[in-house]
């Protein structure tokens, strides 16, 4: 059972021994690929939550499916455990190595193997970013749409369901990848789904895996959906009196049916640290950053729509602009929200949490959540989502101190309890790894969780993939 044991520390189960019989063999197979240095080995022992590095006892870099499956069958007939990584931005400790074992980069798969833009698809390998397929696919006339902020790798972005900031028009990963080329546990190559746009033939592997986090099997290629660029695209930014109103003229957009491509709310603190962070010069307070696509005609009606429900709310400084330069430069500020958040107190570190309500729900949550996190004491940003009801939480704790790590632990027990009681989720998007997994029964009920226990046990009974995450 994972329980922290310190600030950023967390116990989950027992570290297996590294077979002999395992070491040699990846050895012989890889050669200077197969790495034991402690520097290695810790930088894959970290990720981008509060957790403490957690290091593999070795690190393999396979550049094929069937290197993939080699080491899973080795390591299956010995128990050892194997966690798959990509880019190392995940939130919510899914690729620590709890009981040892082996850390399989994937990030030397970097091959995109097919783009066919006319059939609105691209074969790409579980090692490439989202940023190297955008910038494969720039004279393409088509983008990849999912955009969780971090340069994260498809392969990590299936195994944690990514969303982001493009899901309320484009959906998330569960919508936009038609079938995947996984390893299970034993060694077995599988192919799931075919790259036509619907089928009812069978189980739906497909979906099975995607926000499994490793768990199930190891995903090492994927076919997804590209999206037509748009003619124009918009970005507009508003400022509010508070955080409601920001929230409402969200739900409110919403409801008026403009289809909105995205829409971020970043309350007071956000835009302080974005301001000192990125230099920028924005009104300190909470603002809607939103973005437009369509026609040129169509992309200046949406705006002026917008615009129009925000000052119904208070909102004011209402500016919008279709130059490339500026949009690039407000989002580029967005996603480097996570480290503009943590210099708001030097040498500390950020607990991020985030959470997901339906649209009804979100004011009330957020302005509940808001008023818990002000009672708390501890420093934080609240931006989110809110065009799908998501939203984010980054709490900035000192490392060496046990009581905000409790308050921090403690405020994020009553957001997720106060999500769940309106209908919502633990996660929108970060997904459960360590952090979360003591929340699936409240949500799901308990014989929902034990078919996921049931599924996990008949794929992998050896309890070799990422052991410790999602459940125990």
């Amino acid at each position: 059972m994972a329980s922290t044991s310190a600030a950023g520390a967390v116990v989950a189960g027992v570290r297996r021994p590294l077979a002999p019989a395992v070491a040699a063999g990846l050895s012989e197979r890889f050669a200077e690929r197969y790495v034991t240095s402690t520097a290695v080995r810790e930088h894959h022992g970290r990720d981008e939550s509060a957790f403490d590095v957690t290091p593999p006892d070795a690190v393999v870099y396979p550049l094929t499916t069937e290197e993939v499956a080699f080491v899973l069958a080795l390591a299956n007939r010995h128990s050892v455990p194997v966690i798959a990584y990509g880019a190392g931005s995940s939130l919510e400790g899914q690729l620590l190595a709890v009981q040892g074992g082996v850390c399989l980069d994937l990030s030397r798969m970097n091959n995109i193997l097919e783009v066919d833009a006319a059939e609105g698809i691209a074969v790409v390998e579980a090692g490439v970013t989202r940023k190297q397929l955008n910038e494969r696919l720039r004279q393409e006339g088509v983008f990849f749409s999912v955009d969780p902020g971090a340069d994260a790798t498809i392969g990590g972005m299936v195994a944690t369901r990514a969303s982001g900031t493009n899901a309320v028009r484009y959906g998330t990963m569960r919508e936009n990848v038609l079938s995947l080329t996984a390893v299970t546990a034993s060694g077995e190559i599988i192919h799931t789904g075919t790259r036509a746009r619907k089928s009812s033939a069978g189980y739906d592997l497909t979906h099975l895996l995607i926000g499994s986090e490793g768990t199930l099997a190891i995903v090492t290629e994927a076919v997804v959906k590209l999206r037509p660029v748009p003619e124009a695209s918009s970005v507009a930014v508003g400022h509010f009196p508070d955080v409601d109103a920001a929230v409402r003229t969200a739900s409110e957009i919403i409801q008026f049916g403009l289809p909105i491509a995205r829409c971020e709310l970043l309350d007071e603190m956000t835009v302080v640290a974005l301001n000192r962070h990125s230099k920028l010069t924005l009104l300190e307070r909470p603002m809607l950053l939103m973005e437009f696509h369509g026609s040129e005609t169509s992309v200046a009606e949406q705006a002026t729509a917008a615009e129009e429900i925000a000052k119904q709310n208070g909102g004011e400084d209402f500016r919008w602009t279709q130059l490339p330069e500026e949009r690039t430069k407000l989002w580029s500020a967005r996603h480097n929200a996570y480290f503009a958040t943590m210099q708001l107190r030097p040498g500390c570190r950020v607990f991020s949490t985030d959470a997901c309500v339906p649209m009804s729900k979100l004011a009330q949550c957020i302005a509940e959540t808001r008023t818990d996190l002000s009672a708390s004491g501890l420093t934080a940003t609240v931006l989110g989502h809110v065009g799908d009801g998501n939203f984010h939480v980054s709490l900035v704790i000192d490392p060496t101190s046990q009581k905000e790590w409790q308050l921090a632990e403690a405020f994020n027990e009553r957001l997720v309890h106060r999500a769940i009681a309106m209908g919502g989720t633990c996660t929108g998007e970060h997904g459960v790894g360590l952090h979360k997994k003591r929340f699936l029964e409240a949500e799901h009920g308990k014989p929902a969780v034990d078919v996921m226990r049931a599924l996990k046990r008949t794929l992998d009974p050896n309890n070799i993939l990422n052991p410790g995450k999602i459940f125990d």
